[in-house]
């Protein structure tokens, strides 16, 4: 089997996943204006349980599939999230009311999880003395479709509407499951009985160590303040357009607009992490997370008081630089405490604990938004990544030298990764 080349497929069909699932990004508060929420209040609301309800259910079905995954193959996990998540989108795309789009978005974080199949596939076809290279090269593919999906889907909201981007979204995603059908392999792993650790048993490894739990409390808070603005930026974005457009002609590409401002802070996260990467082999994790975090909650901070489209440009830009140093060294920092044989585990857990992150954000920024208003939502996501970073200062302790060895395994990913949104 050649891992190269199923390494590389993969990473051209979750690249093309991942800007066909962030088409939605820019417009989906508008599409629920279109089923016939009217007040912006309910909107956000409705925003926030939306964007969340994938997340959720996702968190819940993905220790089942990684055990399906072990019985059945990985290569049949890749396929069935991704066919699902074509599937889903059809019906999303025929949804009559809110009540259906959250129904279906549901269904979607069931049958999906795509990225953790292609992670656990990757992981087992790759040499062992590649995977950090392979991984980092995976984790790109997802950097990239965040910072291309937004954008796009803002100009095709715009050209062609709503409803049918959801159809595009499907036939991307069929599209690359079959591309996985005919040209990725996989080699059965044989295993060993006896030398599995269970997830319960890593879950009480990382409870015990007070470093992981740091970590751990630190991608939660981090992951959920930064989704928390995902249900609201189309809506903010409006306000400000609303508030300094001479005419209404840039109301008629709101969506555009929203999709470019939300990916320029994509952009610069992807173009940061290798200096922030460098910088952790240079002078350590904690000096990079504490000034992460601070200039994070300042640049959120911040949106409060911007005056127009082009000064949010650039502050998406620093906010984007800052947070690109954020995730991916908390996920090189678990690395770095877990012993050899929990590391993959370990890593799991922390991956599940980001999309518990990715859930409960949204809900947060919705409710906030509905209750109080949408700048108020930056004021509480600020403050959180100001008060994690004292969180930090205080009671992270920087790894010894003698951890080098397990930062080889991360070096490549660590280089590479970014998140989401």
């Amino acid at each position: 089997m050649n891992w190269k080349k199923n390494l590389y497929i993969l990473w051209g069909t979750q690249f093309l996943v991942m800007v066909a699932m962030n088409l939605i990004v820019p417009f989906l508060p508008f599409f629920i204006r279109e089923l016939g929420v009217s007040d912006d209040n309910d909107v956000a609301r409705w925003t926030g349980m939306i964007f969340a309800g994938p997340f959720l259910t996702a968190f819940i079905a993905t220790p089942f599939w990684t055990t399906m995954g072990d019985k059945h193959g990985k290569k049949l996990m890749v396929l069935r999230a991704i066919f699902g998540l074509g599937i889903a989108h059809i019906l999303i795309g025929f949804s009559q009311n809110v009540y259906q789009l959250l129904l279906f978005r549901i269904l979607q974080g069931i049958i999906s999880g795509f990225i953790a199949a292609t992670l656990a596939l990757v992981s087992t076809s790759t040499p062992k003395e590649k995977i950090g290279y392979a991984l980092g090269i995976l984790q790109s593919a997802t950097a990239g479709g965040t910072v291309f999906g937004p954008a796009l889907g803002g100009v095709l909201a715009d050209m062609i509407g709503y409803r049918e981007i959801f159809f595009i979204v499907a036939g991307m995603c069929f599209i690359s499951g079959f591309v996985v059908v005919k040209f990725v392999e996989e080699v059965p792993v044989i295993r060993q009985d006896g030398t599995t650790i269970s997830v319960f048993q890593n879950l009480q490894f990382m409870m015990s160590h007070k470093q992981l739990r740091i970590i751990a409390l630190s991608i939660i808070l981090s992951q959920g303040a930064a989704m928390m603005i995902e249900p609201i930026f189309a809506l903010y974005i409006e306000g400000i357009i609303r508030r300094t457009a001479i005419d209404n002609t840039a109301i008629s590409y709101i969506s555009t607009l929203t999709g470019i401002t939300f990916s320029i802070a994509g952009i610069f996260m992807v173009l940061s992490s290798p200096w922030w990467g460098r910088r952790n082999d240079r002078i350590g994790f904690k000096r990079n997370l504490i000034p992460a975090f601070i200039g994070t909650g300042i640049a959120y901070g911040l949106h409060i008081i911007i005056p127009n489209l082009f000064a949010l440009g650039f502050l998406r830009a620093v906010l984007g630089f800052v947070r690109g140093g954020i995730l991916h060294t908390l996920f090189s920092l678990t690395s770095v405490h877990a012993p050899h044989h929990r590391r993959s585990g370990l890593i799991g857990i922390t991956s599940s604990l980001a999309v518990f992150g990715n859930m409960i954000g949204p809900l947060t920024g919705g409710f906030v938004a509905g209750h109080f208003s949408i700048p108020s939502v930056f004021v509480v996501n600020s403050a959180i990544f100001i008060i994690t970073s004292v969180m930090l200062w205080k009671y992270l302790i920087e790894p010894p030298k003698s951890y080098d060895e397990n930062l080889q395994d991360m070096v490549n990913l660590q280089k590479s990764s970014t998140s989401d949104q």
